[in-house]
């Protein structure tokens, strides 16, 4: 599996569009290296996790053509994570459409959304082949040859899924956005037989700690999860342990993520990285 960081950045992106803080000031001096689109991570070039205002963006910066995109598993309804207008240009006149059927996996509330923003402009063609799957968490599916576990997030009152991939014994386990994640969705990954190659994990704080009830995390929270997959078996001492999903407000210069990448063990995403598994 080709795992490809198209955007690593929270809900405001980083610099934040509207922001005027020391950190986004400093970041858009520095330049694009510094700068994080939000997050949407590729994989194969046909299986997308997630889909935000962007996904346009990232298909010119990456030279990829999303007509031959087959599958996106969407984690939640918040528009960094889900841009639903974009659909409605996926055929008629404003797309000659290579792969027909586009699939589309999420909770009942980004069902709710995807009908909400496509409902009153999306041509009866172009709805024809789009096909929203919705599913629950505590599901195991198969996904055009992938297998799929989805899983329960931690993110305050919004529902949010997690997910882990796997093609041909390798295995991708995607954990943003989220807090702390609980015991039961854990060994859930490991009682289906996850086991991980590479691991994203939610770190919107950076050097921070969200705790307990936090519906995002910080390194230390990071390293807590880190443990209890590697005590479940579902990592092992080899998996690439990936942080991302930053915040403006902590700092996620390439500067700054290199001291905790060094501190911590951990791989520090950056927009653009490509991880082989």
């Amino acid at each position: 599996m080709k795992i490809h960081f198209l955007g690593t950045g929270a809900a405001e992106g980083v610099p934040a569009m509207f922001c005027n803080c020391a950190y986004c000031n400093a970041i858009r001096k520095a330049g694009k290296k510094e700068f994080r689109n939000r997050t949407q991570i590729l994989i194969d070039g046909v299986l997308s996790l997630d889909f935000p205002p962007e996904a346009y963006a990232n298909s010119l910066n990456y030279g990829y053509n999303f007509t031959n995109l087959k599958n996106i598993l969407v984690t939640h309804s918040h528009q960094d994570h889900f841009y639903a207008h974009d659909f409605i240009l996926r055929g008629y006149k404003y797309a000659a459409v290579a792969e027909p059927l586009l699939e589309i996996y999420g909770n009942s509330v980004v069902a709710e959304i995807f009908r909400e923003c496509t409902s009153h402009e999306m041509k009866p063609e172009v709805a024809a082949n789009i096909k929203f799957n919705e599913i629950q968490p505590y599901t195991v599916l198969n996904v055009d040859g992938y297998k799929v576990i989805a899983i329960p997030a931690n993110h305050g009152k919004i529902d949010c899924l997690l997910f882990y991939v796997e093609k041909n014994g390798k295995g991708y386990l995607h954990l943003h956005d989220t807090g702390r994640i609980g015991e039961e969705a854990l060994e859930y990954l490991a009682q289906n037989g996850a086991k991980v190659q590479a691991v994203a994990y939610d770190c919107t704080f950076v050097g921070g700690v969200g705790g307990e009830n936090a519906r995002h995390m910080g390194i230390e929270d990071v390293m807590l999860i880190k443990e209890k997959l590697l005590k479940l078996g579902v990592i092992n001492t080899k998996t690439k342990n990936i942080i991302t999903h930053f915040s403006h407000n902590a700092n996620p210069t390439r500067a700054n993520l290199k001291k905790i990448e060094k501190q911590y063990g951990v791989i520090a995403a950056y927009d653009g990285m490509k991880i082989d598994l």
